[in-house]
Order: structure tokens, then C-alpha cells, then sequence
């Protein structure tokens, strides 16, 4: 008997029918896990195990057959159509197209997610479906980075969140493992009701980036809502094999534990988010996790969170086995900026002192760059902490303090000043000069207000895609640059622009903090609903609210009659009439328990501050690649990345764009990213940043590349899901060199 027919016949005595590609799927996982001889694969970084490359998050590959000498040569290799055709009957199922998904790669085996949040399993080295795994349907669509593998024995299992839902999937076969939660899948928003009176498991809890596995512990963040109806940020370990809850760590702490004297008496029951949404990191032999956390509910008004917040905007060390906490590091004080930290952590090793010395390197959306001792948590380059304004609007606590790090130097600009102005035309000067003369801002913590601010670091800075580190403590990172308006408004004021009626309560309350009071938006990532009736019908956009969609969060917890009225709103239709939400100054929240809560104040406002025809308010580059030495801390390179070919025939030099996706690094010298709005993968010299080989995608790659060797041969892949204001794509494509 030969030996796929042996394994067949074994497998079948316990119960596990098997498709041909599944077979394969064991023979390759049956050999055992990256860095074994298994279907042509030798060596260490044959494989793309885990989401960063390793546990780590380093981003960095050994490989070395493509390389700075022949990575012209490259070409498609194969390409997987991940797209998927729209459902007319979900269509709160229709609204996230994209896909930012880092795929993984474990022996020969490639697993990634499609825009709707099917699992699949492809051969790595050509492209070929083995699997695919459909989530059940009353799930809410997300964003997705990447999924989790794990094995113990012949117990192989795929781990990953769709909506509120954690899935382990068997990663030979594609079936759900039913003895996993209830069914196969656990629900999210377990451990979040301590200490709370009301009911969290209609909030919209979800997970964009994947968790992390410490021996049989599936440690866990979450994506919520950013409003006062924001679910608490919480981090959850669950055991892989049963699902049960191990251990939560209070992002928000409560009574008797650390941190619970920086905020005001119980802010713990009514203030919400303070969570890790963008991934963690693990030294597996200190057995440590490392993540960053976000602000706290709501954004941009803290008027009912006096103090400065701990755990919000801190880098955390958690003891991965208990989750007790290590220690933390805060970046930023009673946060009214929205600074998540907006990647996971990259741990590596330098040289400081003429000493190796373990690190954590956190960079943010304000574009500063954090290097802590990986025990201690204390900064390797000196921080000042300096006074800042504090003129904040009524009922608001801003800091007095805050953290500017001396090395390295920032990343991006920290304020505009009218030096800044863009340059790219004598039109758009005096277009943007005009409007920076009404809202000009002198300090990057300057405070929201009525009259507006100006400011970097909403949108990068350092984004979601996170950045690449080499074994020499090269450190690669893209940086967005734009400048963003925000207006505030007060939500009570009887001069609205729209009545107060119960619709235009629950606006002010769930949506405002990102659409803006005037439901203009801000782009892609916040659309503008002024007219969104001549885009969805009634029934879909209850559809959405009820579900939510990529970056919105669901409002399950709104009534039929609120979702009605909001709806109403929305469209325009609502007869103005009493609106029995309360709004809160401080200490005046709404709701049992005091949930959800409404802030004083609210944005009016919230847009990229751009010239008349939409580019950046600012002198080009709006986009760059940036290697720093993280043993110096000095820059070694910046180059602008992505270009407006439009802008370039009229002889503007290349001005970048922002890009969303990260950087990839590998021995062959090459710096790989994609992530920009021209829509194309490139290739750097990591020594230099000179571009040395580039590609047209057939849509925009808003994800992070990966590298893997099978059967001798190097490829790279990368999502091209495109989305983000542009068109769709669907297909996850493979270069590799031409024979």
C-alpha cells in the first residue's frame, strides 16, 4: 500500500473522510512544521508560519534566491480569484469587498481569507484550491489581516474571527472542530460582562488582525466601537483545544487593580474601547506577549475620564500563561486624538552600549518611533516629558504632560505650519493657505475645539500594515503624511444644523465620532452619508446597522424603533419631535448603568484637510519608505512611495501617497511593499531605498506581502483586493523568477 493510501485508509478508520487535496493537505502538515524537509522545502523561513513572518513580527525572511541582482526577472507565477459574487438577500454582506489579509504558509500550504471571510487552503506552490470553509451567516463581515495555525500531533487546526466569532477549523480537511466552544466556535464576547450591569453581547465586538498562540493559549484583541457605545477593550486568552476562556486583563482597570486610580469612580461601567486592535507579538521564551492599545471611548472628548488612563495607549507586556501584567509603557496621556498604537509591537536585538540588548520597537500613528528594554519596559533613547496646552473645551481634563521621544527623529510631520502649505501649484497654495489661516494649529496636543484644529496622525504616520526589521536592527517602515481638520460641536446646542429628534440623538451618539455631525466623512474609510439613500435602500442599511461592515461596527444594541428612527434620519424623512437621549457633560450619562454614554461634545467635522482638487493639504511627500538603525537610532534613507501619475506628466516630482499594507525584508537585499494608490508591488533596495523592480496589480494591494520557498523555488504573494475608494479586486497573486 503506498503511502497516500495508507494515510487515506487511516484517517478514514477515524471518522475523517478526505477529499484528494485534502490528503495532501496531511502528507504535507503530516512531516511536521517549518523548517523540516517536507515536499521539496529545506531550511528555516521555508514557510510564512506565522502573521509578521514569526512570533516576532519581524516581517524578514532569510530567503535569498530572489534577490537585488535578478528580481527584474520576476513574473506571475499563479494567481487564486478570492472573489466572490454579491448575495441581493444579506446585503449587509456586500459593503466590504476588500482584502487585507496576510496569508499564511505552513508546509507547503497556504491559507488565507476571501472579501467575505471564507477559509481557504491553497498548494503554495501553485495555487491550487484544496479547501475552502464557509462561516455561518448571522456573522457580521470584518476586516481580516490574517489567521492563526497551531498543532499538536495529528491535531492541526486553523484559528480565526469572523464578526463576533472565533472558528477552529481543522486545518487538513477544512471542517469546523465541533468539540471547540459550542459547534466549533466561540463567542467574542466572553469575559467583557464582569463588573457590568448592562448587557455587552449586543455590542459590536470583532478582531480586524489575528491573535497569538503561547503553547495551548489563544490570546486574543478585538476591534469596537469608538462611541459612547464602545464595548471595553479587554484582553482574552482562550485554551485552543476547548475554547473555554483562560484569563482577561482589564484594559480598564477595575476596583482594587492597578491603574484604577487614573480614572474618575467606576469609569470602568460606563467608558468603553481602550483595546488592541492591531495585533501582538510573542517572545516565546520569556514566555511574554506584547501588544499596543488604543484611546479610550469616545474619540476627541474625555470630559467623563479625568486622569490619564491607564491601559489606553500604552505598549503592554503581559505573562502570556496567566496574562498577568508585566509591565506597560504609556505614550500618551488621556488620549483626545485618537493615537491608537496602530500595529503590533516588532521585537528584535541591537547593540546599545556595545551591548546586545532584547527590545520592543513600537512605532505610532503620530509617526514617533518607541524602543523599550524588552524586561523592563524603559525607553533604550532618551523621552522628555514636556508640558502641553491645556485649554480644552468645557468639562474636559487634557494632560499637562506628554512624551516626545529624541531619537529617533519622527517619522512624519508633527504640526503644520505655513511652511508646510502645499507647493505642488500656485492654486492650490492659495486654496490651502486661505483655509490654514482659520484653523491654524501651533501644538500637535493642542485640544479639540469649536473654532478646529489641525493635525497630523490620524491616518499615519505608521498604519495597520505595521514595519520590517533585518537581523542587522535595520528597521523599514512606511509613512503616511496628511493633514486632518477636526471641528467639535456641541451635541445639546438647541442651533444644530439638524432638529433634535430621536434619529439625530442616536446619530450624534453611535456615528458622529466618524461620519462627522455633518455627515460628510472623510473618504473611504469614513464615507459620507449625506446621500446615502441614492446608494442603499432602507432595508439595507438596517441590514448594516444590525451586522455592521468592515470598519463599522454593528449597533445591536439600538432597538428596532431606534434603528428605524436613525434610519429615518439618515434619509431625511424625520419629523422633528422630542429626543430622549440624554447628553452627558462628565458626570451626566445616559442609559441604565450609564451606558451607553454621550459626550458633551462631538465631531462637526472630521476630513483630510486637502487642496480644491482633493490632493494633501501639504508640500509632497505625503507617502514614504523609511530605513532607521535601530542601533543609533540615525536614518539611513527616505524615499517617497507611490506616485500620482498625473501629477508626475505635469513635472511634479514624485510626491508618494498614502499607503496601507506593510513592508516586507528578506536577505536578497529587497525591501517588498505594496499599499499605495497607484496600485502597484515594489521592490527596494533595502541598502539604498532605489526602486529596483515594480508591478501594475490588476487592484490595489492594501495588504502586507509574504515569502516562502517550495521545491527550491522563492515566491512572493501578495492580496490585491483592492477597495479604499478604488476599484475591486479579488486575487491573491504569486511571483516568482522566470525560469
Amino acid at each position: 500500500m503506498g503511502s497516500e493510501q495508507f494515510l487515506q485508509s487511516a484517517l478514514w478508520k477515524k471518522g475523517i473522510g478526505l477529499s484528494v487535496g485534502a490528503l495532501c493537505v496531511a502528507m504535507m502538515l503530516g512531516s511536521g512544521f517549518s523548517g523540516q524537509m517536507v515536499d521539496g522545502q529545506t531550511g528555516p523561513g521555508s514557510d510564512w508560519p506565522n502573521y509578521g513572518g514569526n512570533k516576532a513580527g519581524n516581517r524578514y525572511s532569510p530567503l535569498d534566491q530572489i534577490n537585488t541582482g535578478n528580481v527584474q526577472s520576476l513574473q506571475v507565477a499563479w494567481m487564486y480569484d478570492a472573489s466572490e459574487k454579491p448575495d441581493p438577500a444579506n446585503p449587509g454582506r456586500q459593503r466590504n469587498r476588500a482584502i487585507q489579509c496576510q496569508p499564511i504558509v505552513v508546509n507547503g500550504v497556504l491559507y488565507g481569507t476571501t472579501p467575505e471571510l471564507k477559509l481557504f487552503a491553497l498548494k503554495a506552490g501553485t495555487g491550487e484550491q484544496i479547501w475552502k470553509f464557509e462561516p455561518m451567516r448571522d456573522d457580521r463581515l470584518n476586516s481580516n489581516r490574517g489567521v492563526v495555525y497551531w498543532e499538536n500531533g495529528d491535531d492541526k487546526r486553523i484559528l480565526y474571527t469572523v464578526g463576533s466569532s472565533l472558528y477552529a477549523v481543522n486545518a487538513v480537511t477544512g471542517h469546523i472542530i465541533g468539540s471547540f466552544g459550542k459547534d466549533g466556535r466561540v463567542d467574542i464576547h466572553a469575559g467583557l460582562q464582569t463588573g457590568l450591569d448592562h448587557d455587552v453581547s449586543k455590542l459590536s465586538v470583532n478582531a480586524t488582525s489575528p491573535g497569538i498562540v503561547f503553547k495551548n493559549t489563544f490570546i486574543l484583541g478585538s476591534a469596537v466601537s469608538e462611541s459612547g457605545d464602545a464595548a471595553p477593550g479587554h484582553i482574552r486568552a482562550f485554551d485552543v483545544v476547548t475554547g473555554d476562556l483562560k484569563w482577561v486583563f482589564h484594559t480598564i482597570p477595575q476596583p482594587g487593580e492597578y491603574g484604577y486610580d487614573t480614572w474618575p469612580k467606576d469609569a470602568y461601567k460606563t467608558i468603553g474601547a481602550t483595546n488592541n486592535w492591531s495585533g501582538m507579538s510573542l517572545d516565546e521564551k520569556r514566555g511574554v506577549v506584547y501588544f499596543g492599545t488604543g484611546s479610550p471611548a469616545s474619540d476627541f472628548y474625555g470630559g467623563a475620564r479625568k486622569g490619564s488612563n491607564l491601559f489606553a495607549n500604552c505598549v503592554m507586556a503581559l505573562d502570556a500563561e496567566t496574562g498577568k501584567r508585566k509591565w506597560h509603557y504609556q505614550t500618551i496621556h488621556h488620549d483626545l486624538w485618537d493615537r491608537d498604537h496602530p500595529s503590533p509591537p516588532n521585537l528584535t536585538t541591537i547593540t546599545h552600549n556595545g551591548k546586545r540588548l532584547d527590545v520592543v520597537v513600537q512605532s505610532t500613528k503620530d509617526g514617533l518611533v518607541y524602543m523599550l528594554d524588552r524586561d523592563r519596559g524603559t525607553s533604550v533613547f532618551p523621552v522628555e516629558e514636556r508640558k502641553v496646552p491645556i485649554n480644552g473645551l468645557p468639562g474636559e481634563h487634557p494632560y499637562p504632560t506628554q512624551k516626545f521621544p529624541l531619537k529617533p527623529a519622527p517619522l512624519s510631520r508633527q504640526v503644520f505650519t505655513v511652511a508646510d502649505i502645499t507647493d505642488i501649484s500656485p492654486e492650490a497654495h492659495a486654496y490651502v493657505k486661505e483655509r490654514y489661516r482659520k484653523i491654524k494649529t501651533d501644538h500637535k496636543f493642542a485640544p479639540p475645539s469649536t473654532t478646529g484644529t489641525l493635525l497630523f496622525g490620524y491616518s499615519g504616520g505608521a498604519e495597520w500594515g505595521g514595519n520590517a526589521v533585518d537581523p542587522d536592527g535595520v528597521f523599514y517602515q512606511n509613512v503616511n503624511e496628511e493633514p486632518w481638520e477636526l471641528i467639535m460641536v456641541d451635541a445639546a446646542q438647541k442651533k444644530s444644523e439638524a432638529p433634535r429628534t430621536l434619529g439625530n440623538s442616536l446619530y450624534l451618539a453611535n456615528c458622529a465620532a466618524c461620519h462627522g455631525q455633518d455627515r460628510k466623512g472623510s473618504g473611504p474609510e469614513l464615507p459620507a452619508l449625506v446621500d446615502i439613500g441614492k446608494k442603499l435602500s432602507p432595508m439595507q442599511i438596517k441590514a448594516i446597522l444590525k451586522t455592521g461592515s468592515g470598519r463599522m461596527p454593528s449597533f445591536g444594541h439600538l432597538s428596532d424603533k431606534e434603528h428605524d428612527a436613525l434610519i429615518d434620519f439618515l434619509l431625511n424623512r424625520e419629523k422633528e419631535g422630542p429626543a430622549p437621549v440624554k447628553t452627558a457633560n462628565a458626570a451626566k450619562p445616559a442609559g441604565k448603568d450609564g451606558f451607553p454614554y454621550m459626550p458633551a461634545y462631538v465631531s462637526k467635522t472630521w476630513q483630510r484637510f486637502t487642496d480644491q482638487n482633493g490632493y494633501p493639504g501639504v508640500k509632497p511627500p505625503w507617502g514614504t519608505l523609511n530605513a532607521i538603525d535601530l542601533n543609533t537610532g540615525e536614518y539611513l534613507w527616505r524615499v517617497p512611495l507611490g506616485e500620482y501619475p498625473e501629477l508626475t506628466k505635469k513635472g511634479i516630482p514624485i510626491t508618494g501617497t498614502d499607503s496601507y499594507g506593510g513592508p516586507l525584508v528578506t536577505a536578497g537585499g529587497l525591501v517588498f511593499i505594496a499599499g499605495t494608490k497607484d496600485e502597484k508591488i515594489r521592490a527596494f533596495d533595502k541598502k539604498t531605498g532605489k526602486t529596483v523592480w515594480e508591478y501594475q496589480l490588476p487592484a490595489g494591494g492594501f495588504a502586507t506581502p509574504i515569502t516562502y520557498q517550495i521545491d527550491g523555488k522563492q515566491y512572493i504573494v501578495i492580496a490585491a483586493g483592492g477597495g479604499r475608494g478604488q476599484k475591486i479586486g479579488g486575487n491573491y497573486i504569486a511571483f516568482a523568477l522566470k525560469h
